[in-house]
């Protein structure tokens, strides 16, 4: 098997865990399967940078020195902001020439920055995808999704996002065993979808300023197999159901329907994660009351199956 090169980007003001949770999870796999991965990383002149949290960084080599790698990561971090040019300049001259380009966070500003997505779907931290759309409209981004593979680029939301990719390149370069020793090291799941959304349900949705509705909110969250029908819900807040739906709308930010998609889909998630209940018990206590409307709720958000969720998740025998 070829050795891969890695080339980590370093730059002032870069976020530390989004150059070494990636990092961890390749030296890792090296360590499993020696030869396999030449770790290196680089910065514009070759000296020390300064991390967003104040950690100093010695970097292998200067930019200019680096040999063409198979796998390029930009990670984010508050140097993104105001990039230095010659940072920019660099992407754009070279990104276009490494098998894999990879981004973590906000590393995805740099890539598009440097003309390196347009034209392809990509991600980053939920706090900048409006900035990354609206800077660069070539661009289609995915707000949901914890990462995005467009070919040969691939882009990661958050943190532990870019340990999630990471751990997704390595399977793909090695195989699933090696990937899930790493996974387990480092104590993390192998390995969440990428088309998971970033963050639950109720961090999604906003939280209602009225107790009315924020007790709703809590009723959807604790009992997701009770009536969750418009007007029953209606009922509980003292709202006749027009009223209610439009409150909800305006306090949450998204409609009820929507709202007890999302609490029916993560409870669901969870039981297939952490239990071993059957798919048609979890059906039923996630509200989805068959496993096939479960099932379709599934493949329309996660563009999986609950069994072949429930395989990466917990490889465990399930009954």
């Amino acid at each position: 098997m070829p050795q891969r090169t890695l080339l980590f980007l370093l730059f002032d003001g870069v976020q530390s865990l989004d150059v070494t949770g990636p990092l961890e999870v390749f030296s890792g796999a090296e360590t499993h399967a020696p030869g396999t991965y030449r770790i290196r990383t680089a910065s514009l002149d070759g000296g020390p940078v300064r991390t967003s949290g104040g950690l100093i960084l010695v970097p292998d080599e200067a930019l200019a020195r680096s040999r063409v790698p198979d796998t390029l990561l930009v990670p984010g971090g508050a140097g993104t902001r105001r990039p230095d040019p010659r940072l920019t300049q660099w992407l754009r001259d070279h990104g276009p020439r490494p098998r894999r380009l990879v981004s973590v966070c906000t590393g995805a500003i740099l890539l598009a920055a440097a003309g390196l997505l347009d034209g392809r779907r990509a991600t980053t931290h939920w706090a900048y995808c409006d900035k990354l759309a609206r800077d660069h409209p070539d661009v289609t981004v995915e707000p949901e999704p914890i990462y995005v593979r467009d070919g040969r680029v691939s882009t990661s939301a958050g943190v532990t996002s870019g340990i999630d990719l990471a751990l997704a390149l390595v399977e793909e370069d090695l195989d699933r065993e090696v990937a899930l020793a790493v996974a387990r090291r480092l104590v993390v799941f192998l390995r969440r979808p990428g088309n998971q959304a970033q963050f639950s349900a109720q961090l999604a949705a906003q939280t209602a300023r009225r107790e009315p509705l924020r007790e709703v909110q809590r009723w959807i969250t604790e009992h997701p197999a009770g009536d969750l029908t418009v007007e029953s819900l209606a009922a509980r807040a003292r709202l006749s159901p027009r009223h209610f739906a439009r409150a909800f709308r305006a306090e949450t930010g998204t409609t009820p329907g929507r709202y007890v998609d999302r609490v029916r889909l993560e409870h669901a998630r969870r039981l297939l994660e952490e239990t071993t209940g059957g798919i048609e018990e979890i059906s039923r206590a996630s509200g989805y009351g068959t496993p096939e409307a479960m099932r379709r709720a599934f493949l329309k958000s996660l563009g999986t199956p609950p069994r072949d969720y429930r395989t990466r998740f917990h490889p465990a025998p399930a009954g």
